[in-house]
């Protein structure tokens, strides 16, 4: 698959990954966000000068899941767009 094929994927729901990723266990998937917006908690209001329980609105977004387990936001490289190696995790 190419990226314009797995990105409505990601739009449902589905989890994607490459094929030519050397990680293993890594997939991206989209977050809802927060449109309407989440009470802030410490290190949010820290990191954007903003007050504890203050209003934070997020839009969707992109999110990988590394090899070592944890978890980033996620934007694609160019070799990521023009990839032929796109699959859906089941």
């Amino acid at each position: 698959m190419n990226f314009e094929e797995v990105l409505p994927l990601l739009k449902q729901g589905k989890k994607a990954l490459r094929s030519g990723w050397n990680g293993k266990g890594m997939f991206v998937v989209r977050q809802k966000g927060y449109p309407e917006g989440i009470k802030c908690n410490k290190q949010t209001a820290e990191a954007w000068n903003l007050n504890e329980g203050d209003l934070f609105k997020v839009h969707p977004y992109l999110q990988i899941k590394n090899a070592d387990g944890t978890h980033a936001m996620w934007v694609p490289s160019i070799g990521d767009i023009f990839a032929e190696d796109w699959e859906i995790v089941e």
